[in-house]
């Protein structure tokens, strides 16, 4: 597995920290920032402590996606203005996040001042939480891989679209040949019928062995943590700015989710 640069095992002197698990996809509009929010939500209710850290430091919106306006950022955070304490805030659904603020052009490439701070936060954190969700920009920007370079585990939102699952599989290559990674988290939204996801964690795995696999040390493996229904209810919980597993925990999309939870706990 790979060892994030946070962790004890890396000299930083961490003994007992959140379980880091960075939340990306290969392409937007996928439901990335959903899946994290309400994942958050769903691993709370089942008695984790966890943070969700908004990482897509340039568009960042999960404050739209939990109605909740951000009054200290993480750039606040970055440049001294405020301390780290101030900017993490509770969240509906009982988790905490860290804010970004959105349109800072500063962010939209990595500099070592990024690199260091974002670590650093990382690092404050880690130790007050069971789990610590890096809720990535898209694609393979070397801001977002730096961010998933930080995490313990990855996460890959993907749908059954193929636009979705060849930037899927562009960012697990990339992920496997740069990184090291070995194993990957895949979540598949927007499944149309039982099994969907399975089929496309099976269809993106052929690919991965035909194509990645042969020219590496050890094999890419992907773990399907779950799948996620289509569900009008999930669109409605966006435009209400909800979370749908608080606004409708019978939703067939919920009831996934608190499965998704309970897999990510043991996994």
């Amino acid at each position: 597995m790979t060892v994030s640069p946070l962790s004890g095992a890396a000299g930083t002197g961490i003994s007992r920290r959140a379980r880091i698990t960075a939340v990306t996809s290969g392409k937007g509009g996928v439901g990335k920032t959903f899946v994290a929010a309400n994942l958050a939500a769903a691993l709370a209710s089942q008695g984790q402590r966890v943070l969700v850290l908004d990482a897509d430091l340039g568009l960042a919106n999960l404050d739209v996606v939990l109605n909740l306006p951000p009054k200290v950022t993480l750039h606040d955070v970055f440049t001294g203005k405020h301390p780290i304490d101030a900017a993490i805030v509770p969240a509906p659904g009982g988790f905490s996040v860290l804010l970004a603020g959105s349109g800072m052009v500063e962010y939209s490439r990595l500099t070592p001042e990024v690199r260091e701070q974002l670590q650093q936060v990382i690092a404050d954190v880690a130790p007050r939480y069971d789990h610590v969700l890096l809720d990535t920009g898209a694609g393979i920007s070397d801001v977002v891989l730096y961010t998933v370079s930080l995490a313990d585990d990855v996460m890959v939102v993907v749908t059954p679209e193929p636009t979705s699952l060849t930037d899927a599989y562009a960012t697990i290559k990339v992920l496997a040949t740069l990184q090291q990674r070995r194993a990957v988290q895949l979540v598949v939204n927007q499944t149309r019928r039982a099994g969907e996801g399975r089929a496309v964690q099976h269809q993106l795995q052929q690919v991965i062995d035909r194509y990645v696999n042969p020219g590496l040390d050890k094999a890419v493996r992907l773990e399907l943590l779950g799948e996620l229904p289509v569900d009008p209810s999930v669109r409605d919980a966006i435009v209400k700015r909800e979370l749908l597993i608080e606004w409708l925990p019978g939703a067939p999309a919920s009831v996934a989710m608190r499965a998704l939870a309970a897999r990510k706990i043991d996994a």
